[in-house]
């Protein structure tokens, strides 16, 4: 497998990604900060291939990303995990570059590559010496359109993400908890599928389903390819138009055009225990909660990327101070927040009770906190610390090239724009206390809540976990 990252559970991920973006604004215009890291420029191939160019001449190297427009999201019934078996497919080589040559090219030129599917998405993505981006290029170029796919090679590959599939999730027991509270808690979005499938439909894909896959999504016009640094723009452009310009366009509806997917109002709260071997019961909070749609207007989403780090924004943050080293109610408590993607998000408490404490104990902990703070509100200062911290946790990251194509690809990804990047920071900046405390009224209360419980079952002595020939980190 390559890394796809919606198979880790939502909700370990305390960082939010607005505040990422932050981070990027404030490091910008800092006193000495190099103006190459403002430089962006775009452009579009005339087979409709968005290039997005970010000058970043730290040092001689040069990070090249494409992002396709089409994740699980965008699977039918019977299907489920197709994008992510394409996504293995793609390393199986062209009539040109044979299978396995790919990495063997990009490693012999001192790089390194691999790929990711998620719910909303597909990347692909090398780096390297800012000389070899040709190379790059041809090589991801001529896998968009001429990829070689046989029954031979489907066979050995679908038994690879099949065993992918029991590792990471079936024999994992909080992996199943998140992937079953998922499920349970979206009614008809296409997210409540697992971005590696189902088994069953994994069990009955064929190399056609993965050929109608990429026949349907793979084109120029619903990629965007992002390279950032020590480049010159210009010839980035240049080196793109003679690899991907070629390529000619399919008839496929962009982003906003495509049909839409709404997930009807939950009305009562939803709940559900499941049982896998485990050393320890835990306990995960789901409530429904918008995402960010137009980054002028709404406000709630950056109020939510608060609220999560009100609670859960560090060791000092309210639930591992209270409910942890306090009250002593869990041994690990956390809130997680998705704010972006094309489907509807989701706002998560989970953790582990202590020792003596029950997953009802550790319910009610979290209820309290919620409560304490829909009551009481949060002080100005405690607000202001947060939005420090999450602006000083996240700084560190733009010494990654890597990391700055993701923020851009992603944004780009899903129907908004790494020209928002300004106004999400003005308007994280602006929320206040009372808005915080707003959201965590509307959106924390039980008409939108499903709970997943994780009922520890006696442990199978199993052997050493071993990777799977084929499958990637």
């Amino acid at each position: 497998m390559r890394f796809h990252d919606r198979i880790i559970p939502l909700a370990r991920r305390r960082t939010a990604k607005l505040a990422v973006l932050t981070a990027i604004s404030v490091l910008a215009g800092l006193p000495g900060s190099p103006d190459a890291l403002a430089a962006i420029h775009e452009f579009t191939l005339g087979n409709g291939l968005r290039l997005i160019v970010k000058e970043d001449h730290r040092s001689p190297v040069v990070v090249s990303q494409i992002w396709y427009k089409a994740g699980s999201i965008d699977e039918f019934n019977g299907t489920t995990g197709v994008a992510h078996v394409l996504e293995h497919m793609m390393f199986k080589g062209t009539r040109k570059v044979p299978g396995g040559e790919f990495s063997r090219r990009i490693a012999a030129a001192g790089g390194r590559e691999n790929a990711f599917t998620s719910r909303d998405y597909t990347v692909y993505f090398q780096q390297l010496q800012k000389s070899r981006l040709p190379l790059a290029m041809e090589l991801e170029a001529d896998r968009m359109r001429n990829l070689v796919l046989t029954e031979e090679e489907f066979s050995k590959e679908i038994r690879v993400v099949m065993e992918e599939r029991r590792l990471r999730t079936d024999d994992q027991p909080r992996a199943l908890l998140y992937e079953k509270m998922v499920a349970s808690a979206l009614q008809a979005h296409p997210y409540r599928r697992p971005v590696i499938g189902w088994m069953n439909d994994l069990e009955n894909m064929n190399v056609a389903d993965a050929r109608a896959w990429y026949d349907r999504w793979y084109a120029p016009n619903n990629a965007v390819l992002v390279v950032v640094g020590d480049v010159d723009p210009a010839q980035v452009f240049a080196l793109a138009q003679k690899y991907y310009g070629p390529i000619k366009p399919r008839s496929l509806l962009p982003l906003g055009r495509r049909k839409p997917q709404a997930e009807p109002p939950q009305i009562g709260i939803k709940r559900i225990t499941v049982k896998a071997p485990a050393q320890l019961p835990y306990l995960v909070m789901g409530y429904h909660a918008p995402v960010l749609r137009d980054p002028a207007a709404d406000w709630e989403p950056y109020a939510l990327e608060m609220l999560a780090g009100v609670l859960d924004g560090n060791e000092s943050a309210r639930l591992n101070r209270q409910l942890v080293r306090e009250q002593r109610i869990a041994s690990s408590a956390s809130a997680g927040y998705d704010s972006t993607g094309r489907g509807p998000g989701m706002f998560y408490l989970n953790g582990i009770p202590s020792e003596g404490k029950t997953v009802a104990d550790l319910e009610a902990g979290l209820r309290a906190e919620v409560e304490k703070l829909v009551q009481e509100g949060i002080a100005e200062e405690e607000l202001a610390r947060i939005k420090a911290q999450i602006v000083a946790s996240e700084i560190f990251q733009l010494d990654s090239m890597s990391n700055q194509a993701m923020q851009i690809g992603q944004l780009e990804s899903i129907g908004l724009s790494h020209r928002d990047i300004d106004t999400m920071l003005k308007k994280l900046q602006a929320v206040t206390a009372e808005q915080v405390r707003e959201v965590a009224r509307k959106y924390l209360q039980d008409d939108g809540l499903t709970v997943a419980v994780l009922d520890p079952q006696p442990l199978e002595h199993k052997p050493p976990f071993a990777t799977p020939p084929g499958m990637r980190h």
